[in-house]
């Protein structure tokens, strides 16, 4: 191991000045003293309760740009990119129940190895050929399917006109398959995480969690909810989508459905189910997602939110995924109520976009409390015998009929045992599972196209800006000094669309060469200059070697902070249940706001310093995998990048509210993902061994260009680190 002093280069000796920052002369400042800048980043986070408006493309081929990018966000945000290998599902059907002109079973399969579905199928009677599939999602009424509605509750229902029959009306649920059976209709209604027989993820955990779990919480062999789980893209609404998707496989996978007609409906919980899977699987030719689509609250329960699903996004946009789809919705007395006014025209003028306006309908029920009641349920039934030509007379009015109780209906019997239910060792292997599988598909992505496309496609959403994206910058010049060989500007670089503000250091030589420094640290631009506000030694070597040095305030350091203060937690929502995704699923992490500041001047640099044919990042005192993922995404524009990592890894930190947790970071080869995609441009890293950078050094040679990745443990040489960024 090298000796201090033969360590103490330019990455060394500013990793020794942070250390030692205290009580030193302040650095030049972008902004008056005590002023923060105005920047909407500072402003409280954003949460589900918010305004979601959506304002949709008036050119088809940039909705069709817009709608791919959000479908890959909606992948992505359920750890669905890529798509989990689908295992064969082995069905169980059992219990068959003639009731004249329809049947039920019972019904279980495996969306995963050992995970388990299950719910009832209704078949029509004495009906020949292909038949429309419908699957029916129950939403967050417990033990829905199984659930039996008192007489008192019914009657109250029949008075204000919801239901129609004491006997029907005591199941929702059941009216709903019943009906559609009676249509023509093969129906499959599945159960939620924890409700009626699905058993193995407790109700509690998967809609009701609230405080991390010790236990849960590690670096192994972690639960749902965890930050682990997180960094991995694991969670309870991934979990639910994709037993929806497997429950389309199963639905396709008998023999009288009809490809061409397959629809899906749901009510609150299960209208979100319905808009997920018609927004990204297109199998799915007609969708009904009832009183949930609004501009307003965007689905309350643990099992609707993900990390990064809505990020500048909300579930109209997800409903307009459908079209040219025949796309149904409904309203009640809750937060659908002004959709008719807010949201609705713009999901219409998006079908008209695409040449579909009669497409998609609004059957209004503001009058109706929140529910899928039977007024509800004839339009969805008029709907789909419009679409799917089912001959029915118009509009489609329900029959009553015999409603099965609990004991008739559920999967499980001493032929067909349940479960082990809500077993943590369970719950960790399935996470496991999930773990192994990406990993194994990560690893077959050997190509640098294939790569970059694929893992380098889910990091523009984990991130959620690219190059270019930006917007127009301005520059602010709030001081100007005039050293001699070199001017010190400080000011802010402002982007009025983003309504952000960067506070930046220009140190710029009379003698320019071309090359532009961009170099970031854990505290900021202060780091770049020594004792009483001089340039710090190494700096000053690069500017008198005809470098532009540029140094910046990423969100939460320096100047965005007062006086001495530290960012020690992330900010959160007011949200007291501790679920990443009440606060990550609507505004960027930190991570991703400070990787925007580092694009946002790359791209300034490179836009407005036309002599500039060299840009250079350095990364060092923690801000490495900041610029490392920012290099990941700006790989063409910038020359060579100098990333000191200190080992760091996102799937070591298990607080999701640390300044540098990042949503999905470890799902694709967490940091050494990170600088892969940066082949084959120069990199020089700092902190880590060859072998631990395996994934990258394969994508360097890769790339025919595994010269251009060097590798050191620790910091070379000044003189060695300054030619290298120089020539």
């Amino acid at each position: 191991m090298r000796s201090q002093t033969a360590r103490s280069g330019l990455l060394f000796a500013l990793t020794l000045f942070l250390a030692s920052a205290e009580g030193r002369t302040a650095p030049p400042r972008a902004l008056p003293s005590g002023q923060r800048p105005d920047d909407i980043r500072l402003s409280p986070p954003k949460d589900l309760n918010g305004y979601f408006p959506f304002d949709p493309p008036t050119d088809p081929g940039l909705w069709s740009q817009r709608a791919e990018q959000v479908r890959r966000r909606i992948l992505v945000s359920q750890g669905l990119w890529p798509m989990p290998t689908r295992t064969p599902l082995e069905p169980v059907l059992h219990g068959r129940i003639d009731l004249g002109d329809y049947t039920v079973e019972k019904v279980y399969f495996q969306s995963a190895p050992g995970f388990f579905v299950t719910g009832n199928l209704y078949r029509p009677k004495g009906l020949t050929g292909k038949l429309p599939g419908v699957l029916f999602a129950h939403g967050h009424w417990k033990d829905a399917r199984l659930a039996i509605s008192p007489p008192e509750e019914v009657r109250r229902e029949i008075a204000s006109g919801a239901e129609r029959f004491e006997e029907g009306g005591r199941s929702r649920f059941q009216s709903m398959c019943v009906q559609l059976a009676r249509m023509g209709c093969v129906v499959w209604q599945w159960d939620m995480l924890g409700d009626s027989d699905s058993r193995q993820i407790s109700r509690e955990l998967a809609h009701g969690f609230a405080t991390q779990r010790p236990e849960m919480n590690t670096v192994e062999d972690w639960g749902l909810f965890s930050p682990q789980a997180e960094t991995h893209l694991q969670g309870v609404m991934g979990l639910q989508t994709w037993n929806s998707i497997r429950s389309l496989d199963f639905l396709l996978d008998l023999p009288e459905v009809d490809p061409d007609r397959i629809a899906v409906t749901g009510a609150s919980g299960g209208g979100t189910q319905t808009m997920i899977l018609a927004a990204i699987d297109p199998r799915v030719r007609l969708s009904f997602p009832a009183v949930m689509v609004s501009t307003g609250m965007q689905g309350g329960c643990t099992c609707e939110n993900a990390c990064l699903l809505r990020v500048g996004t909300g579930n109209v946009e997800f409903a307009a995924l459908a079209a040219p789809r025949p796309q149904g919705l409904t309203t009640a007395d809750d937060w659908t109520r002004e959709f008719a006014m807010k949201g609705f025209p713009q999901l219409r003028q998006t079908y008209q976009l695409v040449g579909a306006p009669e497409a998609v309908m609004l059957h209004r029920g503001e009058h109706f409390p929140h529910n899928y009641n039977a007024v509800a349920r004839s339009a969805f039934h008029t709907w789909l015998n419009r679409h799917f030509r089912l001959g029915q007379p118009s509009p489609v009015i329900e029959r009553d009929y015999r409603v099965l109780t609990p004991a008739e209906l559920t999967v499980w019997n001493a032929e067909h045992p349940a479960p082990k239910p809500a077993d943590p060792d369970f719950e960790r292997r399935l996470l496991r599972m999930w773990q192994d599988d990406a990993h194994e598909q990560l690893a077959s992505w050997t190509t640098p196209d294939d790569f970059r496309s694929k893992a380098g496609g889910a990091v523009e959403v984990l991130i959620g800006r690219i190059l270019r994206e930006t917007g127009k910058v301005d520059w602010h010049l709030h001081e100007k000094v005039d050293r001699g060989d070199w001017l010190e500007m400080a000011g802010t670089l402002r982007n009025p669309a983003r309504k952000e503000e960067l506070p930046v250091v220009f140190l710029h030589p009379r003698n320019w060469s071309g090359t532009s420094v961009l170099c970031f640290t854990g505290q900021g631009k202060a780091p770049l200059f020594g004792g009483g506000g001089e340039l710090h030694p190494g700096v000053r070597r690069l500017v008198e070697a005809g470098a532009t040095v540029i140094g910046a305030d990423l969100l939460f350091q320096g100047e965005y902070l007062a006086e001495g203060q530290t960012l020690g937690q992330s900010p959160k929502v007011a949200e007291n249940r501790e679920s990443a995704a009440y606060t990550l699923g609507y505004n960027p992490s930190v991570f991703a706001q400070r990787v925007h500041d580092v694009l946002t001047l790359v791209d300034f640099i490179s836009a407005n310093e036309r002599r500039s044919s060299r840009i250079v990042l350095v990364g060092i005192g923690g801000a490495g995998p900041v610029v490392a993922t920012a290099r990941a995404l700006c790989r063409d524009q910038v020359t060579k990048a100098l990333i000191e990592t200190r080992g760091f890894r996102f799937g070591k930190l298990l607080d999701f509210r640390d300044p540098d947790f990042l949503p999905g970071g470890a799902k694709y080869g967490d940091l050494p993902g990170m600088l892969a995609l940066s082949a084959p441009a120069q990199t020089w890293v700092v902190g880590e061994s060859p072998s631990s950078l395996d994934l990258a050094v394969r994508q360097y040679a890769a790339a025919g260009a595994g010269g251009g990745l060097k590798v050191d443990p620790e910091a070379p040489d000044e003189a060695v680190i300054l030619r290298w960024i120089l020539e």
